[in-house]
């Protein structure tokens, strides 16, 4: 088969004729129709310090993906062939302590597809039978392969079994990715009264206003986040903050615009420790915060499921697709990324 290979420590990835993956007793083959970039393959592809430290070339690269399963192992029952799939990109051990206490999305043995293991941009993929889940048959691919990062937003949301409602909440979204765009059709589908949104790059600006921001701050533009962020809640502040872009200004900026005992989501991932002033910002202001890290499975993706059934918000999905390539031009693909002219990025097994 055909794929692209990360082949040596350095940027970018060659289309390579490789052989095809081979299925154990519990594993499954699929067959790939749509795959989508994500943040880390940028940054594979790239190859920036975290995927030197993290990556070993020779390897397959991409995670998110849909496809048709082609064949199962003698040991597999809840998937069959023909079904379309999607994948949980992080696979765990089932054994440790986290797996055993129903919180396998923190794993301490997590290995994750296309960084840890042969990844999706690839004419087919073989999963363990525990990793895939089975789409609705007529769910758009490409939006189908966008369900892991979208799990992301869900899982920033709702965080635990236990959050509060809601409905008629003030909430801030800081960074506007492909996540932060999706975490904002999220929030308002959830009933979130007033979503404000902050982001630097035009094309995520405007794309922030179409899923549904009530107000979209440029912190470039703009010198007081927190004092504009106050003045639209009525001196309130919000009561959710997610923060998706990493930014060490965009977190304290976070902190400052949380209401008294709101609750702040930690996606981003900065490059460097962060200094706050834990005392005036999270410890008297009475804050509760969650680091984010993959979905809750397989939680989220019910959620994600059941997001999906609207039909106004799976529209807003797919309008995130903003560019459909052959895997052969993957590099284009990463140039529109890199330079903020795609939302995502969607592909299609082409290689010639």
């Amino acid at each position: 088969m055909y794929a692209l290979v990360k082949t040596k420590p350095a940027p970018g990835a060659e289309v390579k004729s490789v052989s095809g993956p081979r299925i154990g007793e519990r594993d499954v083959l699929v067959e790939i129709r749509a795959a989508t970039i994500c943040g880390t393959d940028v940054h594979i592809w790239d190859w920036n310090l975290w995927a030197q430290r993290r990556v070993k070339p020779p390897l397959i690269i991409g995670h998110e993906l849909c496809g048709e399963v082609v064949e199962v192992g003698e040991k597999v029952t809840r998937v069959k062939a023909g079904d379309l799939v999607s994948a949980e990109t992080h696979i765990v051990d089932s054994s440790c302590y986290q797996c055993l206490t129903n919180r396998k999305h923190l794993c301490n043995h997590t290995t994750i597809l296309g960084v840890d293991r042969d990844g999706a941009f690839a004419d087919s993929i073989a999963l363990p039978e525990g990793n895939v889940w089975v789409n609705d048959p007529g769910l758009d691919p490409f939006v189908a392969s966008m369900q892991e990062p979208l799990g992301n937003a869900v899982h920033s949301a709702l965080p635990e079994d236990n959050v509060e409602d809601l409905a008629g909440r003030y909430a801030a979204v800081l960074g506007c990715g492909p996540i932060g765009l999706m975490a904002i059709a999220v929030l308002k589908k959830l009933g979130v009264s007033k979503v404000i949104a902050t982001e630097v790059k035009p094309l995520r600006l405007e794309f922030a206003k179409a899923m549904g921001a009530d107000l979209v701050l440029n912190p470039r533009e703009e010198k007081d986040i927190a004092g504009k962020v106050l003045d639209h809640t009525d001196g309130r502040g919000v009561d959710v903050v997610l923060e998706m872009s990493g930014a060490p200004s965009a977190l304290i900026q976070g902190l400052d615009m949380a209401t008294n005992g709101g609750r702040v989501s930690l996606l981003g991932l900065p490059d460097n420790p962060v200094s706050i002033d834990l005392s005036r910002l999270v410890v008297f202001k009475g804050l509760r915060m969650f680091g984010i890290t993959g979905r809750r499975i397989y939680e989220t993706w019910y959620q994600v499921h059941e997001l999906l059934r609207d039909r106004d918000f799976k529209a807003k999905m797919e309008q995130l697709v903003t560019h459909k390539l052959p895997m052969k031009d993957i590099e284009e693909g990463m140039e529109l990324m890199s330079l903020g002219k795609a939302i995502k990025v969607g592909l299609y097994p082409q290689w010639k």
